[in-house]
């Protein structure tokens, strides 16, 4: 999975923001190469520091825009404000799309770390995760 520079400190501004609860949003993107092209910030129906739930308005007009961009959803984004960049075992029991999880720790909110999961059947692999400009094609 890769993103460029902007997409990584908008979606941490975004977590940094959201504290003291978890931030979440969606990205659209070519699946193929595992390239994401745009952010969706989202608002947390939940605000809680332990869990999120995108709000169902958001997700509805997110999924319409991602596709009316001819992208696809690729990846899923969520903060954890105090635990490691690591899906939890509600994020385990509760994944519902067969995308890419982004999971940002702000244990030190200075120096963020972000991790990128694959979660299917209440297990997760961890996929790798590049910052830099996306090759083209």
């Amino acid at each position: 999975m890769s993103l460029s520079p902007e997409a990584m400190k908008r979606l941490l501004d975004h977590a940094r923001a959201e504290l003291p609860n978890e931030a979440c949003a969606l990205l659209g993107g070519e699946e193929a190469p595992g390239r994401i092209t745009s952010v969706h910030l989202a608002r947390n129906n939940l605000a809680s520091s332990y869990r999120y739930d995108v709000d169902a308005d958001d997700l509805v007009r997110i999924v319409h825009d991602i596709e009316a961009r001819g992208e696809a959803l690729v990846a899923i984004f969520h903060s954890h404000p105090g635990t490691e960049a690591v899906p939890s075992a509600t994020d385990l029991r509760e994944s519902r799309y067969p995308v890419v999880h982004l999971v940002a720790s702000l244990v030190e909110p200075g120096a963020p770390i972000m991790r990128a999961w694959r979660i299917s059947q209440g297990r997760a692999r961890e996929v790798p995760l590049r910052v830099g400009e996306a090759p083209a094609g």
